[in-house]
């Protein structure tokens, strides 16, 4: 059995799974719903734990896919458990002379040292905030949503190795390289 797999998912107070007879599994509570399809020998059962109730999947055999599927799907369950009752973020930003970010209605403008501003249509189901114009937050329930576009928009303009300039998380550290020097000229 997976290590990870072994472990019940907590349901915490307004989380509601329901598991259908072909194994999908809807995870609904207060910012949502989310759905998974289970494949493979794993199934799902609810059991007590503890005085609350929880989730635990159960692998059919020792095969070692099945044992990877097995840890797989209960991460990819607890994260939606997760994203239903608190939700996720991702903080991105930007770094340059005269950079900034904007939402406008459903776009994010980027001004990042183009010809021209640049506009990414933000996708269903997320939100976006400018605390300030060089971050942006980007929120959502699916973790695997948040995590794809904020990897789309880092994208788009990679961070310059010298000055530093372009996009990255904000708890990424910047990996900078020495500037060339000159030889001090002896002849």
């Amino acid at each position: 059995m997976s290590r990870i797999g072994k472990e019940p998912i907590v349901l915490p107070a307004g989380v509601t799974v329901d598991v259908s007879a072909d194994n999908l599994v809807t995870v609904t509570g207060a910012k949502g719903k989310l759905e998974q399809q289970v494949t493979g020998n794993v199934s799902v059962t609810r059991i007590e734990h503890e005085g609350k109730q929880a989730l635990l999947l159960v692998a059919n055999d020792n095969a070692a896919d099945t044992n990877a599927k097995h840890g797989l799907y209960r991460a990819l369950i607890a994260n939606m458990v997760t994203g239903v009752s608190a939700g996720f973020t991702k903080s991105v930003s930007i770094s340059g002379v005269g950079y900034k970010v904007a939402v406008q209605g459903n776009k994010i403008v980027l001004n990042i040292g183009f010809s021209h501003p640049v506009n990414v249509e933000i996708p269903q189901g997320l939100t976006v905030t400018c605390p300030s114009a060089t971050e942006m937050v980007i929120a959502g329930i699916s973790k695997e949503k948040v995590g794809q576009f904020a990897a789309d928009i880092k994208a788009i303009k990679k961070v310059e190795p010298y000055h530093g300039y372009g996009i990255y998380y904000t708890n990424e550290h910047v990996r900078r390289k020495e500037i060339k020097k000159t030889s001090s000229g002896k002849k």
